[in-house]
């Protein structure tokens, strides 16, 4: 969820970061990935095969895992889950359509406010280190969170129909009855503590289905994921000797800083890579996931890495949509989608609200909005003003590399949290990156040179070049989530392809540049 810090690291990783990271960062360190509910997952699916386990059993199959779950892992901080959920279906039991999403979401945000809030007090003024089961307790409401909005919203769209009708003039049996899908959604155990946001929609249909429908987990495709997951903890035992004998955040000096930062937001990126492989095969071993319960026209199942993208792009945007997925889309759709000014902005703020408000998180999330805006800008005038090969190659490598730096940036700030850890990656050579950004962001908005330079490219490609002129090459990057920075450039040979691109981008660049491209979080 965008830098949630939902991702577990082991206990090995703990002491690396006690040793070589400010102590802020410990919090990465707290968790342990929910191996233990692999097995009831493959039961749950095998037991869904079996004719005699029905619907209703299957829903309080999922409910008990997840209770169970909850209490093996947080203790008594399970109630911070309990209650919330018990609110939520309380609330779309009872509203009607149109006022259920508003007051689901602000007791939501609300409640988890407060826990983020007693963070804080511990954290900040006790001085004093949360219980881990409250970290695990925290990072569960995250995720409870994204299932209460989303079904809220489906309620609103029309797309789940609202039990409130139905339930008022039944008795308390018939209640419990209508609501066990909601209580099974929201604390079903595949999900509990990780994993991509299911719709409830999906959920629905992936229970209900007959035993017909299901099928045999495919073995091979749980032994490339065990592949990828023992490929990534060999990488992170090598990245984690080099942090090792290296300085520390906190030691570096100069020019040191940048390759410690580098390697300190890889060693990060490749444990929440390892976590979010493992939280996505505990889905699939339940059976939740790839084509199961898909309807026509609905989306299918969509895993939180895509590590080859988010290791190759050279577009900070494209990273912030697919770093943690379906989170981004969660994002765009509660906030982007319905605001009317600054929508980017407004997204990044909420996702550092969502997150807890620290003062690390506060300053990555909107370093990284205004990162989101030049990203747009540069490479639009990149588009219009680079068109030989060797220069787009060169444009390519410099802008992948400063990417890659300006994320490991805004990772180290967000996990860092805390005001001490931010004014140390502040006042490091670090902060050149994304300084670079903001110099170009600023010329790019208010620079008159830049436009002048934009109308001379447009009358000498559009007006003055000849019909005939089919070796000029323009790449335009898709604007598509799922295809952006995959799109390579290609030769136009029509003149109208030609111009209408040409065309289509100043306008973008002038108008709406920033309003078609949905933000991440972050």
């Amino acid at each position: 969820m965008g830098l949630a810090f939902q991702a577990p690291t082991d206990d090995i990783l703990l002491q690396i970061l006690r040793a070589c990271v400010p102590k802020s960062f410990l919090h990465l360190a707290v968790f342990t990935p929910p191996r233990a509910a692999f097995p009831f997952a493959l039961l749950f699916n095998y037991l869904c095969i079996v004719d005699s386990f029905s619907t209703r059993a299957r829903y309080l199959f999922l409910l008990a895992g997840g209770g169970v779950l909850a209490l093996a892992t947080m203790g008594p901080y399970a109630l911070l889950i309990f209650i919330p959920t018990l609110c939520a279906v309380a609330l779309v039991s009872s509203r009607g359509p149109q006022d259920v999403h508003r007051l689901t979401f602000s007791f939501q945000m609300g409640w988890q406010t407060l826990c983020h809030l007693g963070l804080h007090y511990t954290d900040y003024y006790l001085q004093e280190p949360p219980p881990v089961r409250f970290y695990i307790a925290l990072s569960s409401l995250m995720l409870l969170t994204q299932r209460v909005t989303s079904l809220s919203l489906d309620i609103r769209e029309g797309k789940v129909e609202a039990a409130s009708g139905s339930v008022r003039n039944s008795s308390l049996s018939e209640c419990l009855s209508e609501a066990l899908p909601y209580f099974s959604y929201l604390l079903f155990f595949p999900a509990l503590l990780g994993g991509p946001l299911c719709s409830f929609q999906r959920f629905q249909a992936c229970v209900e289905r007959s035993s017909s429908s299901y099928s045999c987990i495919s073995f091979c495709a749980l032994t490339w994921r065990g592949l990828q997951i023992v490929g990534l903890e060999c990488l992170k035992v090598m990245l984690r000797r080099v942090v090792s004998a290296g300085a520390g955040l906190d030691e570096c000096q100069q020019l040191e800083c940048i390759s410690v930062m580098w390697s300190t937001a890889g060693l990060f990126k490749l444990t929440y890579y390892s976590h979010w492989i493992q939280d996505d095969s505990l889905i699939y071993a339940a059976g939740f996931g790839s084509e199961a319960g898909q309807r026509s026209g609905e989306e299918g199942h969509i895993p939180d890495v895509d590590m080859w993208t988010l290791e190759t792009t050279h577009r900070i945007s494209l990273f912030a949509r697919q770093w943690n997925r379906s989170t981004a889309r969660w994002l765009r759709r509660l906030i982007f989608q319905n605001s009317r000014r600054w929508p980017v902005l407004q997204t990044f703020a909420f996702s550092a609200w969502w997150h807890g408000l620290h003062p690390g998180q506060v300053f990555g999330f909107l370093c990284w909005s205004v990162m989101v805006e030049a990203d747009y800008l540069i490479h639009t005038f990149a588009n219009v003003s680079i068109s030989s090969w060797p220069l787009r190659l060169l444009y390519r490598a410099l802008t992948w590399a400063h990417t890659q730096l300006i994320i490991a940036y805004v990772m180290l700030a967000v996990e860092g949290r805390s005001l001490s850890s931010l004014c140390q990656l502040c006042c490091s050579y670090n902060s050149i990156f994304p300084g670079v950004y903001c110099v170009l962001l600023f010329l790019l908005q208010n620079g008159n040179v830049v436009s002048v330079h934009i109308h001379e490219k447009l009358l000498t490609e559009v007006i003055v070049a000849p019909k005939d002129q089919e070796e000029a090459q323009y790449s335009r990057e898709d604007d598509c989530v799922s295809c952006e920075d995959q799109c390579a450039s290609s030769p136009l040979n029509l003149w109208k392809e030609e111009s209408n691109i040409l065309l289509f981008t100043i306008y973008k660049f002038f108008r709406v540049s920033t309003l078609q491209h949905p933000p991440g979080p972050c």
